[in-house]
């Protein structure tokens, strides 16, 4: 039952920070815990994505980058959490950018984090039809070695992932917190049970610690340590998008208080749950790095069914994947359509009035979610031209959200830690600073690796066209800018009515940890 008295102080903050409540508050601390987990699922994208990582470093890639992602992105996830206690708004980093910026920077650092927070979601929302198309070729495949799998093959594939998704979020809006209930259980019970079966099946015939913990390969024509750095793509996937939490913050209850919670719950579990799969599927893989990334079967089918030697028993261990990626695809669509209809609210794209329209009767903003759909789908006919259409849609998501993470919290360390007031959720000073800056370290590195082709020699077909989505981004946006934006686009609004702000802030309960150098506004926030 919806708690009236909470959603009452959630109302009164978010019209502090400038915005009318327009969508109901239906998820549950579990229900948007299951969504935030649904989008990284974070065991299904890492053992579905290893031909990212195998190739580029082998297993120590896999294992050893993972550690090195987590660690990074917890740190990312705890720095936005005290963005997110201290303004809870569907804006996220966009907002937040806005209300510690320089004032004369304000509108041009809120429109470029605004679009490339957009854009990193729309590429994110491609990745799941990507990664279950592959396990569906796959399975393919092994009934059929014959088969020659076509690009557009896998597009439709896609194309079918992309749809379902939207048709599930257009229509099923009330019951999505029990969709993403259900995602968070379907995903551990996978989780357990493949993991026991690969397990028991393989048993004793199992690889060697030292092929699991510190066996490397190289097949990317790069440099070692180059190559290692490029298999950090595959631990980056697999623990990006938690800022989900962010832009469906509009939707629970208490949210300057469960906010935080959950954004940096859904990527300690992501990480915990990825180290003990893939250590599993590595533990029953055979132990030939080679034939596993030759396969026709792609690397998770491989591993599968080299660990059951049944084809049947493979498949039904599929289903798990199979159907988390759909789940993960419905709640990336659901996050990214409230992200741009969150930005379009504010007038940051083409046509705003139209994209900020929330559906009366289906309660949500729809216009917004079609928008997401067809850029999705145009976004997929990269599949069409690119033998590295996979590296260059995850890279664009990892890159373009890692961007958006770093900049707000690259601001607020630029001007001393002192541009976010009191709230509910402070991190403590001795691990604020290390925090932040080991956050903005690995962004910096990973967004200038992670558009780098994934093998050499580079030709036409192997390019990371990552590079390209990019300019295509950034001319559309220029161009906007200077016929709209320059013009039109303030911001959203960060005179935030204190009094106001003051009130609601006094009744959440403050139950999380605070420090005392956070405790002060900088002057240029209540001008």
């Amino acid at each position: 039952m919806r708690d009236h008295g909470k959603s009452t102080t959630d109302e009164l903050q978010l019209a502090a920070l400038g915005h009318k409540g327009e969508l109901q508050r239906n998820f549950s601390f579990l229900s948007m815990l299951g969504l935030a987990f649904a989008i990284l699922n974070s065991w299904t994208a890492l053992s579905a994505s290893l031909s990212l990582a195998l190739p580029s470093g082998g297993s120590t890639s896999v294992i050893w980058g993972l550690i090195t992602a987590g660690i990074c992105n917890l740190c990312l996830a705890a720095s936005l959490a005290e963005f997110l206690s201290a303004y809870p708004t569907a804006g996220g980093q966009y907002h937040w950018v806005a209300v510690i910026s320089w004032r004369s920077y304000v509108p041009l650092l809120s429109w470029i984090t605004g679009w490339i927070n957009v854009s990193g979601w729309i590429a994110l929302v491609a990745s799941g039809g990507l990664l279950g198309s592959q396990i569906i070729i796959g399975i393919i495949s092994m009934y059929s070695p014959t088969y020659e799998p076509e690009r557009w093959h896998q597009f439709l594939i896609y194309i079918g992932y992309t749809l379902a998704a939207f048709l599930i979020n257009a229509f099923m809006n009330d019951l999505l917190p029990y969709v993403n209930k259900g995602a968070i259980t379907w995903s551990i019970l996978g989780f357990v049970v493949i993991s026991i079966t690969v397990l028991a099946c393989a048993s004793p015939n199992y690889a060697s610690g030292d092929y699991v913990f510190r066996q490397f390969v190289n097949e990317t024509g790069w440099p070692d340590g180059i190559a290692w750095l490029l298999g950090l793509l595959q631990g980056g996937l697999g623990l990006t998008g938690y800022d989900a939490v962010a832009h469906m913050i509009e939707e629970i209850p208490n949210a300057s208080v469960e906010g935080p919670k959950i954004m940096i719950y859904c990527v300690a579990i992501g990480t915990f749950t990825g180290f003990i799969f893939l250590t599993c599927l590595l533990f029953v893989s055979g132990g030939n790095t080679e034939e596993i990334i030759a396969s026709p079967l792609g690397p998770l089918l491989y591993i599968i069914h080299n660990a059951t030697q049944s084809r049947a028993g493979s498949v039904c261990l599929l289903m798990f994947p199979l159907v988390c990626l759909l789940f993960a695809t419905t709640a990336i669509m659901t996050t990214s359509s409230r992200m741009a209809y969150a930005f379009a609210r504010d007038g940051g794209l083409p046509f705003s009035p139209f994209f900020a329209k929330v559906h009366k009767r289906l309660g949500q903003p729809l216009n917004s979610l079609i928008l997401t759909t067809a850029l999705t789908v145009i976004f997929g006919c990269i599949f069409l031209g690119s033998s590295s259409a996979f590296n260059a849609i995850i890279s664009a998501s990892v890159v373009a959200l890692g961007v958006s993470y770093a900049i707000p919290v690259a601001i607020n360390c630029l001007r001393g830690r002192k541009m976010l007031p009191p709230r509910a959720f402070t991190l403590p000073s001795w691990f604020a600073w290390p925090a932040n800056l080991l956050g903005i370290a690995y962004v910096i590195v990973t967004t200038v690796l992670f558009v780098f082709p994934p093998e050499l020699p580079v030709t036409g077909s192997n390019m990371n066209y990552c590079i390209v989505a990019f300019a295509v981004i950034v001319s559309i946006s220029t161009v906007q800018w200077f016929v709209d934006g320059r013009k039109n686009f303030t911001g959203p609004r960060t005179e935030m009515g204190i009094e106001a702000l003051e009130v609601a802030q006094s009744e959440q309960p403050h139950d999380l940890h605070s420090a005392t150098d956070d405790k002060k506004y900088d002057a240029e926030l209540r001008v």
